[in-house]
């Protein structure tokens, strides 16, 4: 990898942090430089960590080009800022929600192309359509659903839900906005010459991911375990299914892409812990128990929300094919990363988890 000045924007948040960290220690030669705009709670946190790495920060926000415009040159730009809650927006879209996710990333892309450089896209796997997810035909079990080998709709499989999933339809305005950035990256691709990756990610998790009830739960779940917290089960039983990604599997996934960008540009990947890293809230209950020695009670809330799908697993056969790439660290291996980190900063963490 021979890149000189690397932008991560969204840098104070979880993905970008860890993305930030992992390259200053593997590329000593490269800068690389975070930019945020500090908006979500607790991403003051990493301040300390990239400041100590020698990483260079700026509080900036990529819905003003003019703070965009505050890094004089790079030659990659990472885009991980988001507002990644499937449930934003329905007050007021513009408020945050639209402008950050897609006149953000367009403010990202047009910085790109004037300095010439390449482009990795944080995408999400709601950009698939809620209506279409839930036809997807399931088995109901003890503490899961699994998805039956017989499907009526393309990209569907017992791997999971592929690129090919159609996407036609409602998908939130969180995947609504990131779908329309891919659309856009697309056009800068073909009319700029602009090397970019897509990769749409599944739940991330891991170390310093300050998860909510909408977004990061397996931090949550985690969390509340330990601090002997309160959590309920929405919807499904508990038996809603996600595949979960180590930020660290992503950041390996990264380097591949990064060393031959040529060979994954203009390309949209599904990218997660695949089926083998695939969980229902009830199993990771049970997990979490295991691993914190703490046992809660959970309650119940009889709801099915617009935004809630009781089942998504990445099917990552494209990638995996291209790149060889699989995920190396299982779903005990996260929870367990996840909660050294909670015990390890406890007295820190317990205004924001508890």
């Amino acid at each position: 990898m021979n890149y000189k000045t690397i932008l991560i924007t969204g840098g104070a948040g979880f993905i970008g942090s860890n993305l930030a960290l992992n390259l200053i220690r593997d590329f000593s030669g490269t800068k690389v430089i975070c930019l945020d705009n500090l908006q979500r709670k607790g991403s003051e946190l990493n301040l300390p960590r990239l400041k100590k790495a020698g990483i260079k920060f700026i509080r900036g926000d990529v819905r003003n080009k003019q703070e965009l415009d505050l890094v004089k040159t790079f030659d990659l730009l990472i885009e991980c800022s988001a507002e990644c809650s499937v449930m934003a927006g329905y007050d007021n879209p513009l408020a945050n929600l639209i402008d950050t996710n897609l006149y953000g990333a367009v403010n990202c892309l047009e910085a790109a192309r004037q300095r010439k450089a390449d482009f990795v896209f944080l995408s999400t796997s709601r950009v698939y359509p809620i209506k279409e997810l839930r036809l997807i035909n399931l088995r109901e079990e003890d503490d899961n659903f699994k998805c039956l080998p017989q499907q009526s709709i393309r990209g569907v499989s017992e791997k999971g839900i592929s690129e090919d999933f159609p996407l036609e339809g409602s998908r939130s305005f969180y995947g609504a906005s990131k779908l329309s950035a891919e659309i856009i990256l697309k056009e800068y691709v073909h009319g700029f010459g602009l090397r970019a990756i897509v990769n749409r990610c599944s739940v991330m998790a891991g170390p310093w991911q300050l998860g909510k009830v909408d977004q990061g739960f397996l931090a949550l779940w985690v969390a509340r375990h330990i601090y002997c917290g309160s959590l309920s089960y929405i919807g499904y039983s508990g038996k809603q299914v996600r595949d979960v990604l180590h930020v660290d599997d992503l950041y390996d996934l990264l380097l591949l892409q990064l060393k031959d960008i040529d060979k994954y540009s203009a390309q949209v990947f599904n990218v997660g812990g695949t089926i083998d890293n695939a969980v229902s809230l009830r199993q990771l209950t049970e997990l979490c128990r295991k691993v914190t020695k703490k046992k809660i009670d959970l309650g119940f809330i009889d709801q099915i929300r617009e935004q809630d799908i009781p089942y998504y697993v990445s099917d990552c056969t494209r990638i995996e094919r291209l790149s060889g790439f699989k995920p190396k660290r299982n779903l005990e291996t996260i929870v367990c990363d996840t909660a050294q980190w909670v015990f390890d900063n406890k007295n820190t963490l317990e205004k924001i988890f508890k």
